[in-house]
């Protein structure tokens, strides 16, 4: 079952002796954008994390554009330049004034290529982008795979990861993330298959000990003879497993929870194991 925000102290079920002091507000916005157009979806993702304080918020994947493209034309004309784009621009702006971090996901445009990418903006500007390396179903006709190493970024309060939807089906993603050093894995999501990132996600972040995030739209889009209904239920999941806070199928919200991101630097499971230095890489054939 869910649970709701945790406001005070957490208690790590693998140590529950161990109380974990909240020290950091992390949270996501689960919208339903509206195909190509891109300044009101920006304007309403704003407002909705407006609606709280956050130090790290993750939006979903392609949250301005909409999801369901048609022609090659329709995703080279709304993908944007990184950083010189004026939604990245914009998340940028917005970063400093409410002194926060936002990974966010969008289409970019870079020479010939159109990317299916997130982005992680802060106080200080643009950070760094991700282009997503697993393209699922017709994402293939429309965006190049990504061709940049998984990034991990150092945000203050905690290492950032960034991986985009369907990465959660390969566990290569995350444990390459975990290896760089990532507490935080930020999970923007267009999810469309129902339960399985719920489930995965919260795999990914027991057996690296980590945090999740995944950021998840809701409501369909029928621009095709196919109509993609999307399902919401985004999550933030503890190193644990736990699940702090996730939303429903159908509503459009924005929560947040507090976290200790240190919490994610332990990866002892008990007095004999590890996660990562019980790796016997030796007899893995990758």
């Amino acid at each position: 079952m869910a649970r709701g925000p945790q406001i005070g102290l957490l208690i790590d079920p693998f140590h529950p002796f161990k109380l974990l002091f909240s020290t950091m507000r992390i949270g996501y916005v689960q919208m339903e954008p509206i195909f190509g157009e891109v300044r009101r979806n920006l304007r309403h993702a704003k407002n909705m994390m407006r609606q709280q304080n956050a130090d790290l918020w993750v939006l979903p994947e392609l949250f301005a554009t909409g999801y369901q493209f048609t022609a090659q034309e329709e995703a080279t004309a709304l993908a944007e330049p990184v950083p010189e784009g004026p939604t990245t621009q914009d998340l940028i702006t917005f970063a400093h004034e409410r002194r926060c971090h936002i990974v966010a996901g969008l289409a970019e445009s870079h020479e010939s290529n159109v990317y299916n990418s997130a982005v992680l903006v802060g106080p200080s500007g643009f950070l760094t982008r991700y282009r997503k390396v697993h393209l699922f179903s017709e994402e293939k006709c429309w965006f190049t795979p990504g061709d940049i190493p998984f990034p991990v970024i150092d945000i203050g309060e905690a290492k950032v990861g960034m991986m985009i939807c369907f990465d959660h089906f390969f566990p290569e993603v995350a444990r390459t993330l975990t290896l760089q050093g990532a507490q935080i894995i930020a999970h923007p999501a267009n999810l469309v298959m129902p339960v399985y990132a719920q489930l995965t996600m919260r795999a990914r972040a027991i057996e690296n000990g980590v945090f999740t995030v995944t950021a998840n739209r809701v409501g369909s889009e029928a621009r095709t003879d196919k109509r993609l209904r999307f399902t919401g239920e985004s999550q933030i999941v503890s190193p644990s497993g736990d699940i702090l806070v996730q939303s429903s199928k159908d509503k459009q919200e924005a929560r947040v929870v507090k976290i200790d991101p240190a919490v994610a630097r332990d990866k002892s499971l008990n007095p004999y194991n590890d996660r990562l230095a019980d790796r016997r890489v030796d007899f893995y054939n990758l």
